[in-house]
């Protein structure tokens, strides 16, 4: 009897052995899906980054080491922020702001008054969204068009901020690769015109509608097209670049027109600056592989011992041209020079990107 009465005994505690081993493995399983399906909030840590109580130090942690929680939370990168200069032209300005995957949302966060980016302002500028104003959501569609959804604290601002408004919200949102225009929402409802004013939004707004613009009284609007350059401005010691939308004769080349409008300077009565000699001239384009290389007369260059391209001329000509489609990058040559030189007598010997002058990151 003794002999056979284990082996019930024994088949059952093996039943439950593989039971709750079964089990285990069911949670275990259900919770690696769970955590594969939750995305990180900031930034994407490896498995030797991650934070563990019970992991040894590593050689050169301790005692004032940072964690990698720390350093994610302290991790900031440079954005291009479209604000109000103390002339009342919207500016692009090169901001850190912490790490986020919600680039566009954060973006326009940092664009409202007496909001996180107050002690981040350069002297001399401001935030263009009112006060308050909380973005509800963000909508890309198909055709690269971008919702915005705000709250209803949008609606306070003067008549005439609203096309510098739309216009710092326009230029901020379409740095970015798969945004073409953006239309406005406000609590939910889908918006025709701007709430103050009532400039047209129903059908999306872009770049080609413009920014800071400077029509002369002499130009014939009939027989020309709108093109935005930049020219730079200073406040104080700073000195930036300010996008305005001018007109030149239509149908010309897009390169050369351009050009040329930098050359010409602008409108007179502005705080703009032109940052080319007289007698300057483009003698020549070429457009391959997404670099432009652009040719000059020697006027280009300032300076008589040791001539040289001016920081901000070869800004004004990168941000400029960069804003055409297939041009990612700009080369500057000169008419009998082998080597052309920066101010500080450093060789300009590669093209150069949007990102090179604004020290923004690629979007």
């Amino acid at each position: 009897m003794k002999k056979y009465g284990y082996k019930p005994f024994i088949l059952a505690v093996l039943l439950m052995l593989s039971t709750g081993l079964l089990t285990g493995c069911l949670f275990e399983g259900e919770q690696s899906l769970e955590k594969m399906d939750t995305p990180d909030e900031v930034v994407t840590m490896s498995p030797e980054d991650s934070s563990d109580e019970t992991r040894p130090p590593a050689k050169g942690e301790g005692e004032g080491a940072e964690s990698s929680e720390d350093e994610a939370a302290s991790a900031t990168v440079a954005r291009e922020i479209y604000l109000m200069d103390a002339n009342g032209m919207v500016a692009p300005q090169t901001l850190q702001l912490p790490a986020s995957k919600e680039v566009a949302t954060q973006a326009l966060e940092y664009m409202v008054k007496d909001g996180p980016v107050t002690n981040l302002l350069p002297n001399g500028f401001e935030a263009v969204l009112p006060a308050g104003t909380e973005i509800l959501g963000l909508n890309t569609e198909e055709d690269g068009t971008l919702i915005v959804d705000v709250s209803e604290d949008f609606k306070n601002y003067e008549a005439k901020d609203e096309e510098k408004i739309l216009q710092a919200m326009t230029y901020t949102l379409t740095q970015f690769d798969n945004v073409k225009r953006i239309k406005l929402w406000i609590n939910g409802h889908e918006q025709e015109v701007m709430p103050v004013d009532g400039t047209p939004v129903s059908q999306g707004v872009s770049r080609a509608d413009g920014i800071n613009h400077l029509v002369g009284v002499q130009t014939d609007v009939l027989n020309s097209e709108a093109v935005t350059v930049y020219f730079p401005a200073q406040n104080g010691e700073q000195v930036y670049q300010v996008p305005v939308t001018t007109r030149v004769e239509k149908g010309s080349d897009e390169y050369e027109s351009r050009v040329q409008a930098l050359l010409n300077g602008p409108e007179l009565g502005t705080s703009l600056m032109n940052p080319f000699h007289e007698g300057a001239l483009m003698v020549g384009s070429r457009l391959e592989n997404g670099v432009l290389s652009l040719s000059f007369n020697e006027k280009v260059l300032t300076g008589t011992e040791e001539p040289s391209l001016s920081d901000a001329a070869l800004a004004s000509l990168v941000m400029s041209m960069t804003e055409l489609d297939g041009v990612e990058s700009v080369e500057v040559q000169v008419e009998g020079t082998e080597q052309v030189f920066s101010e500080s007598g450093e060789p300009i010997a590669e093209p150069v990107s949007r990102n090179d002058i604004s020290g923004a990151e690629e979007m």
